[in-house]
């Protein structure tokens, strides 16, 4: 503990451990003091996972309430709703498929894959590798890394890339001659899931860095040639502007959010950390350093 410490301006432990966050308490004494803090499922009883779990229905999912389904029709909200509330259970409460709720959640996700093998829904018929690389990497953490939809889905990832390696935000298949208006059609209504891929496109490390959790997590794929291959990709473009159309100003490197979503610096940190690229990397080096020196006084 005491080398990561030092190279600290400030010591973080202690605000942490005053958070009024129970389940933060017990993660900074479990994993950053590595003191025995009893079973995981003692921060499962807590009141934000209880009443997360009080709202999925009976199916396995959570019912999106927005008003935007008669706009949208192809889009499967109650998808959307049902992954962020799994990325809460799985992320900030490390629930795992030993709760037969989770199993449940989990069941409903893997309903929503097609068989090519990504998840579908969320941008209406269209691919989404992005998405699909996001919900994998749950799914695996809650215990379905052996699962053979997960094999599918990591079959499937590997022939969305484009030619460099990584992958895009958006359709791979939406790559035609299209408006903003042909766009939002596709991808709200039931046109039809569009196939005319353009793989020599220069990948975006806004989708590419969502993708790549799912082969950080998992213990074989993160050892993949491809997820090296990625991995060197994305930690060159640290700081830089994105090629995508959504998330393309360098300051989206700096828009921090937990449980991770969209791609930022520490979310590629952590899965290049767990893909095993070097601290001393120099790419890495740089952005720790701009952690370091963007760590405030309060130690946070």
């Amino acid at each position: 503990m005491a080398d990561w410490l030092n190279l600290l301006k400030y010591d973080p432990i202690e605000p942490l451990l005053k958070s009024s966050d129970l389940a933060i308490q017990y993660f900074v004494k479990r994993d950053l003091l590595q003191l025995n803090e009893g079973s995981i499922e003692e921060i499962w009883v807590l009141n934000e996972p209880q009443s997360k779990l009080k709202k999925q229905t009976n199916d396995g999912f959570w019912k999106s309430n927005t008003r935007n389904r008669i706009k949208a029709p192809a889009v499967n909200y109650d998808l959307f709703e049902t992954f962020k509330a799994f990325s809460i259970l799985i992320d900030k409460y490390e629930f795992n498929i030993s709760n037969i709720q989770i199993e449940k959640a989990a069941e409903y996700l893997f309903s929503c894959q097609t068989n090519e093998g990504d998840i579908r829904g969320i941008i209406g018929e269209q691919y989404a590798p992005y998405y699909t690389g996001l919900i994998m990497s749950l799914l695996i953490k809650a215990g379905y890394e052996n699962d053979i939809r997960i094999k599918k889905g990591f079959n499937w990832l590997l022939k969305m890339r484009q030619n460099d390696g990584g992958w895009v935000i958006g359709s791979p298949g939406c790559y035609g001659d299209y408006s903003k208006d042909d766009i939002h059609q596709l991808t709200t209504h039931y046109i039809g899931t569009k196939r005319d891929f353009d793989f020599s496109k220069p990948f975006t490390h806004s989708g590419t860095g969502m993708v790549l959790r799912a082969f950080a997590v998992h213990p074989n794929y993160r050892k993949t040639e491809e997820s090296l291959i990625a991995s060197n990709l994305i930690k060159q473009n640290f700081f830089l502007k994105d090629n995508s159309s959504s998330y393309q100003h360098p300051d989206n490197w700096i828009n921090f959010k937990y449980p991770f979503f969209w791609t930022d610096l520490i979310s590629v940190l952590d899965s290049l950390s767990l893909i095993g690229i070097s601290k001393d990397d120099k790419d890495i080096r740089n952005a720790l350093n701009w952690l370091i020196n963007n760590q405030l006084e309060s130690g946070l």
